[in-house]
């Protein structure tokens, strides 16, 4: 990975096509780097962090109908922390007195809440995730790098065959160790960019406090628990289940709390870009299939942290990396696709059906540095059930060779799919 901390990050080209004359939020988790990125997308603004109260007290004090020759163009940081802000800028930007403003802040209900109160319809929300895989062996001052082979397989209308069959089996230069260190940190630390330039001590360390940090200031924004401990525990045995069925009477019966509250924990996780909720697929294809969602941790830093594993790589802290990845990947760029699980009560199971517009991709994450012909059956029958739909299906793992390993179904190793094709 390159020794520069800084990292180019892919929703930079898509603020400056998108951000000039425009209102635009950037909400995401505390610590991905939204304040770096907007001050380097667009240093000509004003930078004001109403994180201080001092900043509040001024911010509070400007008059609405004196917000443009006052403050003008900006950045305003934590921007949730002064509610008025909202209203002084949406009078500005209407009265054609204000034509940029760049509102940031890591605490998703309240942003998202103030945009659908005051600027719906006026401004352009974006999410900032932990780094991507294809980020982590970027440099900001070196040239933007090339779209992984996933963005591929969800832009073009090509088949499993027809597109991987001309690339090469192996990358025989200097980018195939680097991309798969860039896939060993991710599985190892994470992609919280502030992790790059600290010792193992230090990271461990940093990741203790953003633990603290999160349920203090993030958990304070979302919810006024006055016990923590119960959400602890319910953190912690959802975290353990990253990659499984959500069973919310179970969650709670092991958790000691109600269903309910199990539900408005987990979505108090969703809500602080902790994990997300994977929907399985919507149409039945071979027998009755589940109908509950699977739960995926974002950042497999923060994962160890919260299970307190630094243990070797499982299969379903691997699954987790992969679906993850894509996960963030479509958001990140607002790919017109979906995303879903598949599995029937019978058994079948694949852990990622990826929708495009042109029919329907196929992924199995196996931890394997080595595949049997059990690893992509379910992938086989998948594919004979969807038809003309089906695109094509990929055993993803952390082998080194790309193969054909059936009609349609290939063996990708992760970095091919989420660093370089």
């Amino acid at each position: 990975m390159s020794p520069n901390l800084q990292r180019f990050r892919f929703l930079r080209p898509i603020l400056q096509r998108l951000g000039r004359d425009r209102l635009l939020i950037i909400t995401g988790a505390r610590q991905t780097g939204k304040t770096t990125l907007a001050r380097a997308t667009f240093p000509e603004l004003r930078y004001v962090n109403l994180d201080a109260v001092e900043a509040r007290e001024v911010v509070r004090g400007v008059r609405t109908d004196a917000w443009a020759a006052t403050i003008g163009p900006a950045i305003l940081d934590e921007a949730q922390k002064e509610p008025e802000v909202f209203d002084k800028v949406k009078f500005a930007f209407d009265a054609g007195q204000l034509g940029q403003t760049v509102l940031l802040g890591s605490s998703q209900i309240l942003m998202l809440q103030r945009v659908r109160e005051t600027l719906a319809g006026r401004a352009f929300v974006f999410e900032l995730w932990p780094l991507l895989a294809s980020e982590l062996v970027s440099a900001a001052d070196g040239p933007p790098p090339e779209a992984p082979l996933l963005d591929r397989m969800l832009t073009a209308g090509d088949t499993a065959d027809a597109l991987l069959a001309p690339l090469p089996a192996a990358l025989l230069d200097g980018t195939a160790g680097r991309d798969a260190d860039a896939i060993e940190h991710l599985l190892t630390w994470g992609g919280m960019p502030a992790l790059l330039g600290l010792s193992e001590e230090a990271r461990t360390k940093w990741l203790q406090s953003y633990e603290v940090s999160y349920l203090e200031r993030d958990l304070g924004d979302l919810a006024r628990l006055t016990d923590l401990m119960p959400f602890r525990q319910f953190q912690r045995l959802c975290a353990l289940r990253t990659g499984q069925l959500v069973v919310y009477s179970d969650l709670a019966r092991d958790a000691g709390v109600s269903p309910h509250t199990a539900r408005r924990y987990l979505e108090y996780l969703k809500l602080s870009y902790q994990a997300f909720l994977l929907p399985p697929y919507g149409t039945n294809l071979t027998s009755t299939m589940v109908k509950a969602p699977k739960v995926y941790w974002l950042d497999l830093g923060l994962w160890r942290q919260q299970v307190r594993y630094r243990g070797l790589v499982t299969g379903p802290l691997f699954e987790t990396l992969v679906v993850a990845e894509v996960y963030k990947w479509v958001r990140t760029h607002d790919r017109p696709v979906d995303l879903a699980f598949y599995r029937t009560r019978s058994g079948l199971e694949v852990d990622l059906l990826i929708t495009t517009p042109d029919g329907v991709w196929g992924i199995e994450a196996k931890a394997a540095r080595r595949l049997a012909p059990h690893d992509w059956r379910p992938l086989r029958d998948v594919g004979r059930a969807l038809g003309a739909r089906w695109r094509g299906g990929l055993v993803v793992y952390r082998g080194a060779l790309m193969e054909q390993l059936d009609e349609q179904i290939w063996a990708v190793p992760v970095e091919r799919l989420l660093v370089s094709s």
